[in-house]
């Protein structure tokens, strides 16, 4: 079940290996605390298992020794994967630090298993364990994976339960999966005074939907009544941020920045600035925002 050759001077025998129920411990569990290791549990009788076992082997191939591929046969070794809870395979973990912090169930497009393994080989070798999986959570994060990010967030609460970088990955992969009750709870967890950006986001955005009408309809037709309504413009952009349409709630602020940069006290400029915090400093909301913004300002 093993390519044959060479890996940035490693046998690939070194990288990629069979193991036992009585070499787990080593080849996996110790092994992991110097570099990340999938475990691909298979079975001979498994079709899919064939159909994903090359695609691992040549992303794991590719990584150039970043990262490690042991192959279960859970036929014959059935002890790990019981403790794992395997139902069905192909089952695949990804090991950091000896415990598992990623994974998948079936056999993924080669392109998705190239993602998965590309992502466990940007970690530090050598590097803080907890790092390394903070690195991997935002990963997930960042590609939409919010399962896995949970996971490895939910790791590093378990080492660190003050950690706010995992606190904030953690309430924002709840706020992004629609459950803001959730994301609350995780955020009240953060020491006082702790600041990280997806904290902030994640309590903008919250502060945001509190403050938000639940209706927009009524606002929107006030506006088509009369588009120099601004109180009516400010409520359609705090309705907006309430859904998360932070984009549209941001325009509908600078448009009565525009038209009145000082009515009610700045008002406006106060909410624009809680929009971007929630959408974070790097999205295209706060970019564009903020362009539009000083346009507005220095015109």
């Amino acid at each position: 079940m093993s390519l044959i050759g060479e890996t940035a001077g490693k046998p690939v025998g070194e990288v990629i290996k069979d193991a036992t129920d009585a070499s787990f411990a080593a080849d996996v569990l110790d092994a992991s605390r110097e570099q990340p290791v999938i475990v691909d549990f298979w079975a001979e009788w498994c079709g899919p298992c064939r159909q994903l076992g090359p695609a691992l082997e040549k992303a794991v191939t590719a990584a150039k020794g970043a990262v490690k591929l042991v192959k279960v046969d859970i036929d014959k070794n059935p002890a790990y994967a019981g403790q794992l809870r395997v139902q069905s395979i192909p089952a695949v973990f990804a090991f950091v630090d000896g415990k598992p912090v990623d994974g998948f169930m079936g056999a993924l497009p080669e392109s998705q298993v190239k993602d998965f393994v590309a992502k466990l080989a940007k970690l530090k070798k050598g590097g803080s364990p907890l790092d390394d999986m903070l690195a991997l959570a935002k990963e997930s994060l960042d590609l939409g994976d919010m399962g896995g990010a949970a996971q490895a967030y939910a790791q590093v609460l378990q080492a660190d339960p003050q950690n706010a970088k995992a606190i904030g990955g953690l309430a924002k992969v709840y706020l992004t999966t629609g459950d803001a009750e959730r994301a609350g709870e995780v955020v009240a967890m953060a020491p006082e005074g702790a600041k990280d950006p997806d904290l902030d986001s994640v309590r903008a955005a919250l502060a945001l939907a509190a403050e938000a009408p639940s209706d927009a309809a009524a606002f929107e037709a006030r506006l088509r009544a009369n588009p120099d309504d601004h109180e009516a413009r400010f409520e359609l952009a705090k309705a907006f941020a309430g859904q998360h349409r932070l984009a549209d709630s941001a325009d509908q602020l600078l448009t009565i920045l525009e038209k009145d940069r000082t009515w009610n006290d700045e008002a406006a400029r106060k909410q624009l600035l809680l929009v971007f915090e929630a959408a974070g400093a790097a999205s295209e909301v706060a970019r564009h925002g903020r362009r539009r913004l000083s346009a507005i300002l220095f015109s």
